[in-house]
């Protein structure tokens, strides 16, 4: 009999995950030598190009160990924090999980909040200390560090370079013999859990599942619970490099169901799938439905693109279910959407996406978060654009949502790093030495203050060595005010913002100056001005692109010159009344860079 074992890898950004996967599958010859390329589950360029995982991705191998056939379901998951809902869901669906710890630089935030979350799952952890072909690695440091996380003996720890492909078969045994075969009853109603899908242009949506209990044949008619819809099982199969399609799959499987649904809404992540004519009992527990952290306005840069953009969305959001959006219109934009991302770098690989994969050019406003407002008549309302803000008469108080920060970095960096969050309106909370020379501070702070550049700046700060988690703690009531852009008296509804009132003067100022340098001269003079309120608090001037009118003057009186520029001045005067600013896409661009 062939026994599964179901697990995923966690490990911070960069400590060699897919590097790890790369030689499992090669130790296991999932992969015939001449299609094998580095980083073989990365299949988008831009992770591949980035060196960063951005989806979980499911491959099975199968290893033989003492006489017995293994099915191994590895789930590669992504290490950057604006991810984990991805790392969450591989989680649901595993019974194992591989910690990867760099020796180089030792455990970093984002490892501790995923393990927390695998450990609630009730996951059996492997710890597994990589990089140890490196000069600068510290293993007797960075395993003082592992058991004094997880509790494990020293000897437990695994060490292994995943470059070299040293420890790699300690890694299978170590695998088979710790982590527990799937529990689940082939003989009960079926109930998968859906932990992912794609969408294929010929075949419609591929969705991926673990089976918990009971077992599914190819032709089936199916049910999925949380939507009530019915189809017929056209393929089902098993997760290699490519699909291989199976006639039957049984519980503690992981595999995918085809079944010609071709629209995007007809999939949930986190919804069971179960038999059409004998159901279970009851769907279940799903992932909790994800909340976005930073709003941010797309919309397509020609009109007639907007029904594109949405079948675009809608097929990324299938692919990324931690992408949320709603339709918005803009004065200065037209048609779009209100997006919801899980951070900055989210928002950036979407965009990359939708370009390289849709073919579509977006504009994107400046991003926020989610706001609420308590009017004066004690009513609530949410606000993700500035632009929804009611008037300031009605309003009691605003308040914006709050974040706990855990920073690890050396000692040396502290300083800096405390100044850097006491300038985003942070307040330290706690701070513990790990080691003599790392140190974890906590702050607790404004998440739109991590918005724009917070991460980059922690990074140069401490030359990359510092890592950064944040989980979300509530909302605070806030001195906000709505900072809003005009050109030439009318407001760029695009370009206005939510801001802290001390931070309004300075960051209006540097909005100005940007949009000075962006926005190309016309034949009429230009006002940029940034404004709360009624109350103009800074003004930049775009100066007219003038003809010499005076040319044709040569001597005589002062007066026939004087004359003439009059008369252009009339003209230019008449001109701007009825000329439209033109703001190019980089002005746009520009703004979410402002340093």
């Amino acid at each position: 009999m062939v026994q599964i074992r179901n697990f995923c890898i966690i490990a911070h950004i960069d400590h060699g995950k897919s590097t790890l996967a790369d030689r499992l599958i090669q130790y296991t010859n999932t992969l015939p030598e001449r299609d094998f390329h580095d980083q073989v589950l990365d299949n988008m360029d831009l992770e591949r190009e980035r060196g960063i995982t951005i989806k979980s991705h499911a491959i099975q191998m199968v290893y033989q160990y003492r006489d017995s056939d293994y099915i191994l379901n590895l789930i590669d998951t992504p290490g950057h924090v604006d991810f984990s809902y991805e790392v969450s869901r591989a989680i649901a669906a595993c019974e194992g999980a591989l910690l990867v710890i760099d020796a180089t630089q030792g455990i970093q935030a984002q490892t501790i909040s995923n393990l927390y979350q695998a450990v609630d799952h009730g996951l059996e952890i492997i710890p597994v200390l990589n990089k140890m072909d490196m000069p600068s690695a510290m293993p007797d440091e960075v395993k003082d560090q592992i058991v004094d996380l997880i509790g494990c003996k020293r000897e437990e720890i695994l060490e292994v370079s995943a470059k070299t492909g040293m420890g790699v078969d300690l890694i299978l045994e170590r695998i088979i013999e710790r982590i527990p075969t799937p529990q689940g009853d082939p003989e009960a109603p079926l109930q998968a859990l859906i932990f992912d899908s794609v969408f294929n242009s010929y075949r419609g949506i591929y969705a991926y599942f673990k089976i918990m209990n009971g077992r599914i044949r190819t032709g089936e008619h199916v049910k999925f619970v949380n939507l009530n819809k019915d189809y017929h099982a056209d393929e089902i199969g098993v997760l290699k490099i490519k699909y291989e399609p199976r006639n039957m799959l049984a519980a503690g499987n992981v595999g995918y169901i085809i079944s010609g649904i071709k629209s995007a809404r007809d999939v949930k992540v986190g919804d069971t799938i179960t038999h059409y004519d004998r159901p279970c009992d009851k769907a279940i527990e799903g992932f909790v439905e994800v909340k976005p952290m930073v709003f941010a306005g797309l919309y397509p840069v020609e009109a007639d693109d907007y029904e594109e953009l949405r079948a675009s969305i809608e097929k990324l959001q299938l692919n990324d279910a931690s992408l949320s959006f709603v339709p918005e219109s803009s004065a200065a934009l037209g048609f779009g959407f209100r997006c919801g991302f899980l951070g900055l770098l989210h928002m950036e690989i979407i965009q990359e996406r939708l370009d390289r994969e849709f073919d579509m050019d977006v504009v994107t406003t400046v991003p926020n978060v989610s706001y609420r407002v308590i009017t004066t008549k004690d009513e609530m309302t949410e606000v993700h654009n500035p632009s929804g803000l009611p008037d300031p008469s009605y309003i009691q108080f605003i308040e914006e949502p709050y974040i706990e920060a855990q920073i690890i970095c050396q000692a040396d960096y502290v300083g800096a790093i405390m100044k850097l969050c006491i300038d985003k309106r942070g307040v330290l909370k706690n701070q513990v030495y790990l080691t003599t020379n790392r140190i974890e501070i906590t702050f607790e702070m404004p998440l739109a203050e991590i918005v724009f550049d917070f991460y980059d700046k922690l990074k140069s700060i401490s030359k990359g060595y510092a890592s950064f988690d944040y989980h979300y703690t509530g909302y605070k009531p806030a001195n906000l005010v709505r900072l809003d852009i005009l050109l030439n008296g009318d407001v760029v509804d695009a370009l206005s913002s939510l801001i802290h009132r001390d931070n309004a003067y300075t960051f209006g100022r540097r909005i100005c100056e940007k949009l000075k340098e962006l926005i190309p001269r016309q034949q009429f003079e230009i006002a940029i001005q940034a404004a709360i309120g009624s109350k103009i608090i800074a003004r930049e001037t775009v100066k007219a692109l003038r003809k010499d009118v005076t040319a044709k003057c040569y001597g005589g009186d002062i007066t026939r010159k004087r004359k003439l520029l009059e008369k252009q001045k009339k003209g230019k005067r008449r001109m701007r009344q009825i000329g439209n600013v033109e703001v190019p896409q980089s002005a746009f661009l520009a703004v979410l860079k402002l340093d």
